[in-house]
This record gives structure tokens, sequence and C-alpha cells, in this order.
């Protein structure tokens, strides 16, 4: 008995990314058949989806365990859970997925007539910004439709919106306004709501719902990296954040032109730490680098190197120009590898610092942290004397960093040397002001 009670503990302690077994697991809103399959009849339906799109985040364990997405485990001994990179099990063995959602419409007889990609592709393999072209999927032979082909607009043609009626979207976001999948949902809300198409939102947790953090996007500074007037982190599930584009106006079609069901996820709050099961994109290997990912995509286009190239990206920065390796420890060369075929510094041994170590608690209290990015800019700028840290200007006048962070602001900080908590003070009010105009949207309690 007293073995069995140890071996308990250590398998709980060793599968902290699935749902913790004393606890109810969340029911994501592609396993609600019941209420969605009336929706769709005989409709012609279009999914906007990717490879995230397991139904019930269901996957099956190498010793032959179900098991599904869950809770992080937030109170082990050392306060940090061991985080198991997506697609293994505690014992590095691969794990296998469950159905996807695309096969079980067609197995319930829902006429699907096109699938949309999102960037990195209905296979969730390609480069940050690759093109990707139109194309079949061979299980099924359903016409993949990719909003990133020879289009910096990402909007559907007018020929793919008349193959469909309805727009089923399930897929995996992270809830940072940098990650272009929610801009993609816009452009095609904005093309169902001109074109009369319904929209149904299959929802899914947010991992990094359980706060709001950083600046409300400035208009001058709309991009391919940031399209809506929300914070660094929204805190918003797809669901809810596609009911606030729809309410608030946004749409160029007008408030509430869009005709958006949202089928709600069961037993999920702001406060649950939701953990993945399969990488949302290429570059994002694990939990923490789910939770890093607010901080150090910052460095993206600067002198710094996030690790792309390494099996740990957005877990790690460095850079060929810190020489000071007293100050900066930790070295990693980029190479070649699938996600990331041309990363920067291809090659180059890259001085700075591992992140991996520092405790999952900590990242969730701190939110975004801007000391990384300042530790840096020290480092090129005060130690090495370099003169470009943030990169080069673009044709606009702005640097990347500016469209990363929604203005000239934080890189205007960083320069002159304000402080983290001075810096995050500054964000203060467009955080209330966002969580008062976000909060007619919530389909789940704070």
């Amino acid at each position: 008995m007293r073995c069995l009670k140890v071996c308990l503990v250590i398998l709980f302690f060793s599968l902290p990314i699935f749902a913790a077994q004393n606890q109810e697991r969340v029911v994501l809103g592609d396993e609600q058949a019941e209420t969605y399959l009336p929706l769709l009849g005989e409709k012609r339906v279009a999914l906007f989806a990717n490879h995230s799109a397991i139904v019930g985040d269901k996957i099956i364990l190498s010793d032959g365990t179900v098991q599904y997405g869950g809770f992080t485990a937030e109170n082990t001994e050392d306060g940090d859970p061991t985080l198991i990179p997506f697609g293994l099990d505690a014992s590095g063995k691969p794990v296998q997925y469950g159905e996807h959602v695309l096969d079980f419409l067609l197995s319930q007889g829902v006429h699907v007539t096109a699938i949309f990609c999102p960037e990195h592709g209905f296979r969730g393999t390609e480069d940050a910004g690759a093109e990707i072209k139109d194309s079949v999927d061979q299980k099924t032979g359903v016409p993949l439709l990719s909003l990133y082909e020879n289009d910096s607009t990402n909007a559907p043609s007018a020929e793919d919106m008349a193959v469909f009626d309805v727009l089923v979207v399930d897929l995996q976001d992270v809830g940072l306004r940098y990650y272009t999948y929610y801009i993609a949902l816009f452009h095609l809300m904005e093309a169902c709501a001109k074109n009369g198409k319904q929209v149904i939102v299959f929802d899914r947790p947010n991992p990094n719902g359980f706060y709001v953090d950083g600046n409300i996007l400035d208009p001058k500074y709309v991009s391919n990296v940031g399209k809506l007037p929300v914070p660094t982190v929204h805190g918003l599930t797809f669901g809810e954040l596609a009911q606030m584009i729809n309410g608030e106006g946004w749409l160029k079609s007008g408030k509430n032109a869009c005709d958006l069901a949202v089928i709600p996820c069961k037993k999920y709050t702001h406060k649950t730490k939701y953990s993945l099961v399969r990488a949302p994109s290429p570059n994002i290997k694990d939990m923490r680098a789910v939770y890093l990912y607010a901080s150090t995509c910052f460095f993206e286009n600067t002198i710094v190197s996030v690790g792309r190239g390494t099996q740990f990206p957005f877990e790690v920065y460095g850079s060929p120009f810190f020489t000071d390796t007293a100050r900066n420890d930790f070295s990693f060369t980029p190479q070649s590898i699938p996600g990331a075929v041309n990363p920067p510094f291809l090659g180059e041994t890259c001085h700075g610092v591992d992140l991996r170590s520092v405790p999952v608690e900590k990242i969730w209290k701190e939110g975004i942290n801007l000391s990384y990015l300042i530790d840096a800019y020290k480092s090129a700028v005060a130690v090495n004397r370099h003169p470009a840290f943030f990169g080069k200007t673009l044709s606009s006048g702005f640097y990347w960093i500016d469209y990363l962070s929604g203005s000239d602001s934080l890189r205007k900080q960083v320069v002159a040397e304000i402080s983290v908590s001075k810096i995050k003070k500054s964000w203060k009010k467009d955080i209330a002001s966002f969580k008062k105009a976000r909060k007619p949207y919530l389909l789940y309690s704070e």
C-alpha cells in the first residue's frame, strides 16, 4: 500500500500538464456536439482550424492511458511543476492524439466544404509569416484555403466565401496580441459579416487567461502582429474576443454585424491554469514557453535571439554581440530545424540567459517581465556599446518592437532607463479601462 501511494504521488507530479485527477476537467466547446450539430444541419460548413483542434484535447499516453488537457499542477513540493514538451509523456515517449474536429464533423455527416488555414498552416509546421498555398487535405479531400498566400491582408477571397454558409472556428490561441490567429479570425468575421455568413466558435480556454497586462495598441501601430485595441495580454478566450470584436463595432460592417454564436467551455473560469496538450505553433514547445512568450517576444527582430532554431525557443535569449559572459553565462547556437528553417543568427554562438529555471509560479505572478528586455539592452549598449539594439527601422519609420508593444513608448522608456515598476505603472490606466470594456463579453467568471 505504501508503494502504491508513493507511485501515485510520483505520477501526479510527473504529469502536471494534464488534468489533476481530483479536479473536474474543463469541457471544450468542440465536445458539445448535442449543442452545435443542430445549428449546422444541412448547411455547407467551412472550418477555421489547424492541428490544435483535437476534440476535448484528448491524448493517449504510451501506456494506453487516456488523458485530457486541463489544470497545471500548482502545488508541487518546490512550487515549480515539471513541464513536459508537447507531444511527449512523462517517460519521454510520444503520445497519440484524439480525434480531430474535422474528422469528427465528417463522421457526423456535416457537409464540410473548406478549411481556412491560419499562420503556420493546417498542420502547424510552417515558419512564422511563411507563405502558405491553397491545397487539399490528403486524408479527407477537403480543400485547404490559406489566409497566407500572396495577400498581405490575410482576408478570404470572394471565391472562398462562396463555398460555405457557416464558419466553424476551433483553434487554440495563447491570448497575446501579437499571436496572429485572432487577426485571421477578425478578417474572417469581417468577411462573414459582409457576406451574410454565420460564425460559430467552439470555445477553448486561454492558457494566459488568468491575467491582463500591457498597454493598449495605438491605432498608428496596427500591423500583422497587432490588429485590435487590446492590451498585450488580453485574458480573453477566442469566443469572448469574438463577442468583443462584434459588440464593440470593430468590424467595418458595424456593431453586431456578424451573426455570431459561441459554444462556451464548461467548468472553466479566468482563474483556471489550463494546460495545452499540443504545440499551438512550431516554436511554442511547452507550457513554460506559453507563459514566457509574453515577455520574450519583444526581442524579435532586435540583435537578440529568442532561441528560434533550438529546442527551447522563447525560454532563453542571447546574442553574438554579448561578450560579457559573466553577465550572460548561457550559450546556444541556432540551427536550421522544422519551424525555424532560417532562424536569426543561424550557426552563430549566442551568449545570454536561460529562463528554464525560473519557477512557473514566479512567471505567473510577474506577468510581462520587462527586466529581460532592459537587462539585455544594458548588455548591448552599456557593456558592448552596440548602437542598434532594436534592429533596423522599417519603411514606416518605426521599429518592429513598436509594433509588438503597440506603440513607441516601451522602446523609448527602455532607452531612457525607466524602471520596470514605472513602465508597468504607466499601463494601469489602460488595463483598468480595458477590463471595464470587456466585462459585457465575458463568458466565464473572473
